[in-house]
């Protein structure tokens, strides 16, 4: 499937900034299951300073606000050829060793919560086992998070800790991808968050990007999982960046100087070509 995608940020801000930097991680990479045919970031009211890979190997725009500027706008645009790989990325690569991924963050620390629905649902699954082995019993795992958390935008926010979605029982695709990734660590897989893209079927237009998690399977390796959709990535999603959490993998974050007050708007449209 041939995916359009236009995605734009805009910082507005109530009086000139002095200062401003932010980091984009916009820029999908070909890969197992998807072929960037093109892609461009373009930045108004800033100057991109330099391009490097960080850690998880997910390309990152590092882009200054103009002096006294009071908009930031970024727009990344382009078009992604993706592939069905029922949701196998495949084998571990790149600089960060795979036990990496079994540790905590602030946003993934299980509280009393999480450890309880993991053991619980380890334990229960246990006494019945099925054929299907990890994939499976993952699965069946991130079913159990979506029915303890309610898809419900506005009640989280990106500094939002996975222990405190459970306890209130609704978020969004972050909150979910949280919850599971932290539930999968504490029973001793590698596990990572995504960012990307989905093409919903609907109007093509969507006020902000999605997320899931893929977790290591022996004898798979990253293996997808869309807990808020309940399915394993397809044809109509496109990889951005990875990480710990969503910090790691936010497609952007920002800093500035000074006490203006800022908004932010986000605008997006994922289509089939």
């Amino acid at each position: 499937m041939l995916l359009k995608i236009l995605h734009q940020t805009s910082y507005r801000y109530d009086r000139p900034i002095r200062h401003g930097l932010f980091q984009l991680r916009l820029h999908p990479k070909s890969g197992r299951g998807q072929e960037v045919r093109s892609w461009s970031a373009r930045i108004e009211g800033g100057t991109r300073e330099v391009t490097f890979m960080d850690q998880f190997d997910n390309q990152v725009d590092l882009v200054s606000a103009h002096a006294h500027a009071s908009e930031v706008v970024v727009t990344g645009e382009g078009e992604v050829e993706v592939k069905d790989s029922s949701g196998i990325f495949g084998d571990h690569r790149g600089n960060v060793p795979l036990w990496l991924y079994t540790r905590e963050t602030e946003a993934t620390r299980p509280g009393s919560g999480i450890r309880q629905l993991a053991e619980a649902f380890s334990a229960e699954w246990q006494e019945s086992p099925d054929e299907g082995g990890d994939i499976t019993f993952l699965h069946a795992m991130s079913a159990k998070v979506l029915s303890r958390i309610s898809y419900r935008p506005g009640t989280t926010d990106p500094t939002t800790r996975a222990e405190d979605a459970l306890a209130a029982g609704t978020g969004v695709c972050q909150d979910h991808a949280h919850v599971f990734l932290a539930a999968s660590r504490c029973l001793g897989f590698p596990a990572r968050y995504v960012s990307g893209y989905l093409e919903s079927g609907d109007s093509g237009s969507e006020q902000a990007g999605h997320a899931w998690a893929e977790v290591h399977v022996k004898g798979l390796g990253w293996v997808g999982f869309d807990v808020s959709n309940g399915i394993s990535p397809d044809d109509r999603y496109v990889r951005v960046a990875t990480g710990l959490d969503c910090q790691d993998a936010a497609p952007v974050r920002g800093m500035r100087l000074g006490d203006a007050a800022e908004s932010m708007t986000v605008s997006l449209q994922v289509t089939q070509q």
